[in-house]
């Protein structure tokens, strides 16, 4: 207040030698505490960012006709969690040294789908006849039932092949084992369609030829014996 001993005088006669001694008060403005808490999120994973813009004043709280700003820069994709960052700023004539100003970051969580999501490989299939030369049947096609997970999603170790020469049916036995689920957000089931390659037998013509005789009559028996074979097929032996 800086009160000082000149600032008063004596007026009572009945006292000669007054001294005035000023002892010092003072007005002391101790700081407003603020503390800013971002808001927190939850949702089930749907392929959309979480988010939550929401900042909220807590503590004394700012001055009337004073506050802030603020930035929020948090998010979440995937399953998981992470902190709802942001930053803030002050008012134009809100002074920093008159606020302890603590900032608490809320969570945003995404939990995975809990929905099971089913892919179901359908392996390829092929007719082939049979030529003496080995036959193949290579790959397969991917159905699945949620357009949020993608084939990207998932990952193949297996041998997506099957071969043959001879006539039959032959199985490319793919596994559910041989596919992996590379995506946190989703729990999957891959389901096995058989797919086969078959080998079908070629028509063959053989054509069979009796052999013939001329002979001239002398009261003995005559006897042809014998034909001849002919085939439109290189491959078929007789």
């Amino acid at each position: 207040m800086e009160l000082s001993s000149s600032d008063f005088a004596n007026i009572s006669d009945n006292f000669t030698d007054v001294s005035f001694v000023i002892e010092d008060g003072t007005l002391v403005i101790e700081k407003r505490t603020v503390v800013l808490t971002s808001g927190d999120g939850h949702k089930e994973y749907d392929g959309s960012t979480l988010t939550n813009d929401e900042v909220t004043v807590g503590g004394d709280g700012f001055a009337e006709g004073e506050g802030a700003t603020y930035s929020v820069t948090g998010s979440q994709l995937d399953a998981g969690s992470s902190d709802n960052t942001f930053d803030y700023f002050l008012n134009e004539g809100t002074k920093a040294d008159n606020y302890e100003i603590t900032k608490t970051e809320g969570t945003l969580t995404v939990t995975a789908l809990t929905d099971q999501v089913t892919v179901t490989i359908t392996e390829n299939s092929g007719t082939e006849t049979y030529d003496g030369s080995e036959k193949e049947v290579t790959g397969y096609t991917v159905s699945i039932d949620n357009d949020l997970y993608k084939e990207s999603d998932f990952s193949f170790s297996g041998n997506a092949s099957v071969k043959g020469t001879d006539v039959g049916e032959y199985d490319m036995e793919l596994a559910a084992g041989d596919f992996t689920n590379n995506n946190d957000n989703f729990e999957v089931e891959f389901e096995i369609v058989d797919g086969k390659l078959e080998i079908k037998p070629v028509k063959v013509k053989v054509t069979i030829t009796e052999n013939s005789g001329s002979e001239i009559y002398d009261g003995t028996e005559k006897e042809v014996t014998g034909y001849t074979v002919s085939i439109d097929n290189d491959l078929y032996k007789e």
